[in-house]
């Protein structure tokens, strides 16, 4: 099987090249001595879905661990810090802010969770926030894992961005 050409002029029928390979498709870290630095934020969503009776539980401050979702809520911000550590090929970055929100969500039921992420950097910090709303997530399910094991975290994802050579994006509402 022969692989396509990546470099990073070339673009092959199906799509731009993938920025994360060389042009012997092996992986590499992008080379973003060359970018400009300047403000880029990233936002990224995700929830936990559990039983009525477990979100009754956590929001009075009755689990057996203790305090679910300040814990949470920390575990979200060091994650972020630590994503260049977590995921391959991303670049460690000097994170300006980090927000975590954790809202309950009686629909689910279960809690919502939102990551901001800001940076002055040569590229984004979109990993960062989907980071933090994941080990946030996790970090829930495992302070209340002894009220439900059957807990769901879903829904991953990117929100908005700013800033870098792709400017502005957000994500647009399902029709």
């Amino acid at each position: 099987m022969t692989k396509p050409d990546m470099s990073p002029d070339t673009e092959p029928a199906n799509g731009p090249a993938l920025t994360h390979l060389d042009s012997q498709g092996q992986a590499q870290m992008v080379d973003v001595s060359t970018k400009a630095t300047n403000v880029r934020q990233a936002t990224a969503t995700g929830s936990i879905a559990m039983r009525a009776a477990t979100l009754a539980a956590i929001q009075s401050g009755n689990a057996p661990k203790g305090d679910v979702i300040g814990t949470a809520r920390l575990a979200g911000i060091m994650a972020a810090k630590q994503t260049s550590m977590l995921i391959p090929l991303c670049h460690p970055l000097p994170l300006k802010k980090i927000e975590v929100n954790i809202e309950p969500d009686s629909d689910l039921p279960g809690y919502r969770i939102d990551a901001t992420v800001k940076t002055k950097s040569e590229t984004g910090v979109e990993m960062e926030a989907l980071t933090a709303v994941s080990v946030a997530a996790l970090t829930l399910y495992d302070m209340a894992k002894a009220l439900e094991k059957s807990m769901c975290i879903g829904d991953i994802h990117l929100v908005e961005k700013i800033g870098g050579k792709s400017g502005h994006w957000q994500k647009q509402p399902s029709p």
